[in-house]
């Protein structure tokens, strides 16, 4: 079982990306989704997160800036990110409690995509 990412990149601020996450693999099903990023020298930190029936979290910082979405039949998360600033930039993980088997979730994170904001 695999989350993997795709999305990141260069961008200018002001600008807008979009990542996407995909968990593959043999498994019963997905609950919780979210994003999370860690820039240079920082901790990682929550950025979203989203249930299975789509209710949606967010970190203060991306507030009004970020959505975060999922199609749960493409077991995928999304991140649409808007009005990007210098501070957004760093590797962003997506996270996904995954039930294996019938006893309960483990989390799986992805390897990791970078965005990079440029002033």
């Amino acid at each position: 079982v695999q989350p993997v990412e795709s999305g990141g990149g260069l961008v200018q601020a002001g600008g807008s990306r979009r990542l996407s996450c995909t968990a593959s693999g043999s498994f019963i099903s997905i609950t919780g989704m979210g994003w999370y990023r860690q820039a240079p020298g920082e901790q990682r930190e929550l950025v979203a997160t989203i249930t299975s029936g789509g209710s949606a979290n967010y970190a203060d910082s991306v507030k009004g800036r970020f959505t975060i979405s999922r199609d749960n039949a493409k077991n995928t998360v999304y991140l649409q990110m808007n009005s990007l600033k210098p501070e957004d930039t760093g590797v962003y993980y997506c996270n996904a409690d995954i039930w294996v088997g019938v006893h309960g979730g483990s989390d799986y994170w992805g390897q990791g995509t970078q965005v990079t904001v440029s002033s």
